[in-house]
């Protein structure tokens, strides 16, 4: 998602200073607009004043944040970091106290809409940190999304965004359960899918998802890897407030099976597979 959100900002006209974990894409980037592709992390930092970052597990982000030739060993003096990837939110408040204590502003600021909303900016943003640090990064939020959520205190974004997630997998798995069911009682898919959007089940998930299942199509937007982790973070979350989560605990488990069965990469709409092999059926358009 990197890549599409840095892109904008090199079509709104800004100088952008690039680092990926794979060189060659920072160099061909940098040749669409007012691009400098680095190094590394700290060479970015050496230049830039507004820094965004997106990445897949917490280690990467402390690492491309705190490790060797990270952004804080080039850090400038006045400069805000906003991390846009989903992690822990205890370590990623650890991270910002790390920024704080050289004298600058650190935002966890995770974002939603997939790799389509990427491509197109129209992210969703939820943000927390300095109210100050996110007023002043607002305008560059603004050339990668289409919505700002300011959701409090450091930490406060990533919570959101792990309800959010946690929400969107745990209708997936009903979504899934409940088509492997129709199909298998001989319910056309197609039917059920107009009777679910035309009543109080209607749900933008199963109108975005369903056709690709129906299709097949399970080509990644958000993988199942990627939702799994978010969910382990949910309930990672949900353990340092003793706050159980069933539902959420089930679903954990049926994408961790969907990883075992090789699915891990494949969109996490593929988890249907898992149930409709339990079934001996297909749920297919």
């Amino acid at each position: 998602m990197g890549y599409p959100m840095a892109q904008h900002l090199l079509q709104a006209g800004h100088e952008v200073a690039l680092w990926t974990h794979a060189p060659g894409k920072a160099q061909t980037l940098a040749k669409e607009g007012n691009g400098i592709a680095c190094a590394t992390p700290k060479e970015v930092a050496q230049r830039a004043d507004f820094i965004f970052y997106c990445v897949g597990t917490t280690a990467m982000a402390r690492s491309v944040s705190t490790g060797r030739n990270g952004l804080l060993e080039g850090i400038r003096p006045g400069s805000v970091t906003a991390d846009c990837s989903t992690v822990s939110p205890a370590e990623s408040q650890e991270l910002g106290a790390a920024f704080t204590a050289k004298g600058v502003q650190f935002l966890d600021a995770p974002c939603t809409g997939s790799k389509a909303g990427a491509e197109k900016g129209t992210l969703t943003f939820m943000v927390g940190g300095d109210l100050g640090a996110f007023d002043r990064a607002k305008p560059y939020f603004e050339a990668m999304g289409k919505r700002m959520y300011y959701c409090g205190p450091s930490g406060q974004g990533l919570r959101a965004k792990l309800t959010q997630n946690l929400v969107l997998a745990n209708l997936m798995q009903a979504f899934a359960e409940g088509l492997v069911l129709a199909a298998k009682n001989g319910v056309a898919p197609d039917l059920m899918l107009d009777i679910l959007d035309n009543s109080a089940a209607k749900s933008a998930l199963i109108s975005a998802k369903a056709p690709f299942v129906l299709k097949r199509d399970f080509s990644t937007n958000f993988s199942t890897k990627w939702m799994h982790k978010d969910i382990g973070l949910a309930l990672e979350s949900a353990r340092a407030l003793d706050l159980p989560l069933p539902l959420t605990a089930i679903t954990e488990q049926m994408l961790r099976t969907a990883i075992a069965k090789g699915y891990g990469d494949a969109d996490f709409c593929s988890t249907i597979r898992v149930l409709e092999e339990l079934a001996g059926i297909e749920v297919r358009g």
